[in-house]
């Protein structure tokens, strides 16, 4: 098994680090230092509330949401942390769109911020569907700290699958 299948993109040495800091026992200290807070979105409705309070304050235009709940069927596995999808139904003469965000559960016992992270990265699939350039733009500017955030994230993930294996 891959200890480090999380930050297999990242730089050897960003990787040894974090190797280095698993082995020391100080990953989980330096994110705890890091990120002390949880969340305090712990049901549907209350994600649905946070959001759409993102979206009502950077992607105004963006078609409308109708659905945000987390889901215990994402696996972290598949590298779904969350996803959004738009089911289209015919009614009559037309056709109607709703566009739902699902976040997988491991987030309702993470640090604020990864919370923000990946409703942001969702929030993004609604203008751009692609992981390109404008996406990564749009992700900066809901989040400014989003690449960062990401990272830590990954750092996240791979310290508690390193710590379930034991």
């Amino acid at each position: 098994m891959n200890r480090l299948k999380y930050l297999a993109g990242y730089p050897a040495e960003l990787q040894q680090q974090a190797s280095a800091l698993i082995a020391q026992g100080r990953l989980g200290k330096l994110l705890e230092s890091r990120y002390p807070e949880r969340h305090a979105v712990r049901n549907d409705r209350q994600l649905h509330d946070y959001v759409q309070a993102l979206k009502e304050r950077f992607l105004r235009q963006s078609p409308p949401l109708h659905k945000a709940i987390y889901d215990n069927h994402l696996q972290v596995l598949r590298h779904a942390l969350g996803t959004h999808t738009t089911v289209s139904r015919v009614q009559g003469p037309r056709l109607k769109a709703s566009r739902e965000i699902r976040i997988a559960s491991v987030f309702r016992d993470a640090p604020a911020p990864f919370l923000k992270m990946i409703v942001v990265h969702e929030l993004a699939h609604l203008k751009q569907s692609d992981h390109n350039k404008a996406f990564y733009q749009l992700c900066n500017h809901m989040a400014p700290d989003y690449h960062q955030l990401e990272f830590d994230f990954r750092l996240y993930l791979t310290l508690h699958e390193n710590e379930t294996a034991r």
